[in-house]
């Protein structure tokens, strides 16, 4: 027996009805799926894609430095002047090119171990070779009055530095201030055990930095990459109360579906602290949808701006009784040396930094720190090794001058103490065009296919449904039985 037309509408209709259903049971089936797989992959375990690229980036890493060249150095050293300060830059280097070492595997679900601080420099990528040279400030110098607070050893000290004809500025290469030079007002000094050798990463070069401890995943994805232990302890010793948490990751490893809510933590041995990025806003990389994550100006705010920083604040002269934003004082972590850290150009520092140096530009777009992570379907990833253009960690080197700098002849027409920078780095990974396309035909490709079957579905099903649906009451009005 055959099937009238009103029969056949209705089979029709049906069709397009389990069709629309279809499209949407695949929505939870295949997001079950996408979660699945990229748990199974992001986990830091020997044989996952995460695991290779955790273990030595699958993206070149780049450290770039510009380096501040004193315009003026006469009349700042003659008449106590504003320093009028020109970067130059960038100089390049080459870094986490060689694996991690000591790698143990835990029982507990989790890894240790040493991250290489190994650096090579590449001409092709900078202005100019290492041996350029610049005007700054005298790294031993301007430490002397912090490191030596007795008033016979400051006196010692100065009887040094004038014999050995040391001044308040020093012209050097970019890699003497870096990696180190042989001091001539330190060689001078009697003490045989006294390291000659100053430079703002030496000793760093050439070492390994840790041990860390960390979660690889297996049994809580959500605490892949966060970091146990650094130097075999929970907590740092340089600061008060909170600010000793090692909290977060290093910045290279997330775990998956990352939400714009979050606060990103990430630690840095660098700056000996902990500190957070926040979702700032989408991008694209290379047909890549991002996240983009970057550091609030509270991160480095003076705790009169932001209470919680009080523990970071470790003296109150130098920064007006806590008072003073966009800097932070890390000499204790640096053996009683006189080094802060901000972002570049002092981007978010008080009004009163910029009286005493001339020549800072800061400017969001190209001064804020920030990282890039990878949203994968509704979901949010962060692939291990490619950094989407994307681990930017800006900051800036500054030596403040002490108060007890007078008793200095080469400082002695200093009129103020205040932060001289010098130098700003960059560190970045951009990922290759060819590792771009293949995790756009592993991940991005197929999580668009999935969507747009899962649409094709539900509208062909739906429009099916209700129009063969609509034509069925159509026809069955114009034949009443």
């Amino acid at each position: 027996m055959g099937c009238n037309p009103n029969c056949a509408l209705l089979t029709v209709a049906t069709i397009g009805a389990v069709l629309a259903v279809l499209g949407g049971i695949l929505i939870p089936v295949g997001n079950h799926f996408i979660d699945k797989t990229v748990k199974k992959e992001v986990v830091i375990e020997n044989g996952t894609i995460a695991y290779e690229n955790w273990v030595l980036p699958g993206s070149p890493v780049y450290r770039e430095i510009w380096v501040f060249d004193v315009q003026n150095p006469e009349d700042v050293m003659q008449n106590g002047s504003a320093p009028i300060l020109k970067q130059k830059g960038p100089y390049t280097y080459r870094m986490r090119y060689i694996p991690k070492g000591n790698i143990t595997d835990h029982k507990d679900g989790t890894l240790s171990y040493l991250q290489p601080n190994i650096f090579m420099f590449q001409p092709d990528m900078s202005v100019g070779p290492e041996n350029d040279t610049f005007t700054t400030v005298n790294l031993a110098v301007v430490a002397a009055p912090a490191l030596y607070k007795n008033r016979f050893m400051q006196y010692l000290m100065n009887i040094w530095m004038r014999s050995a004809k040391s001044r308040f500025l020093q012209t050097r290469t970019v890699k003497e201030i870096l990696w180190g030079y042989e001091d001539p007002f330190l060689k001078k000094i009697p003490i045989i055990k006294m390291d000659k050798v100053v430079g703002i990463f030496y000793p760093s070069n050439k070492t390994f930095g840790g041990p860390y401890k960390i979660y690889s995943g297996k049994d809580d994805i959500n605490k892949k990459g966060i970091i146990i232990t650094y130097n075999n302890s929970r907590n740092l010793k340089y600061w008060t109360s909170y600010c000793n948490m090692v909290n977060g990751t290093d910045g290279t490893a997330f775990h998956p579906f990352v939400k714009k809510s979050e606060e990103l933590y990430l630690f840095s041995s660098d700056v000996c602290r902990s500190t957070y990025v926040l979702f700032d806003r989408d991008v694209t990389m290379k047909e890549i949808p991002l996240y983009r994550f970057s550091a609030p100006a509270s991160a480095l705010a003076s705790s009169l701006t932001n209470p919680d920083n009080i523990c970071f604040c470790t003296e109150r002269v130098v920064s007006r009784n806590c008072t003073t934003d966009g800097v932070l004082d890390i000499s204790s972590c640096k053996q009683g040396k006189p080094v802060y850290v901000s972002l570049p150009h002092f981007l978010y520092g008080s009004q009163m930094i910029f009286q005493f140096v001339k020549g800072m530009e800061p400017n969001v777009e190209e001064h804020t720190t920030f990282l890039e992570v990878e949203p994968v379907s509704d979901c949010k990833f962060y692939v291990v090794g490619l950094s989407f253009g994307g681990r930017k960690i800006r900051r800036e080197k500054i030596l403040p001058l002490p108060p007890s700098i007078h008793r200095y002849s080469a400082l002695k027409n200093i009129k103020h103490y205040f932060y001289f920078p010098v130098l700003w780095l960059n560190e970045t990974a951009t990922i290759s065009d060819k590792k771009a396309e293949f995790f756009r035909s592993k991940v991005t490709n197929k999580i668009k296919l999935l969507n747009l079957v899962q649409l094709m579905l539900m509208i062909a099903g739906s429009v099916m449904f209700l129009g063969f649906l609509f034509a069925f009451f159509m026809c069955k009005g114009k034949n009443p039985k």
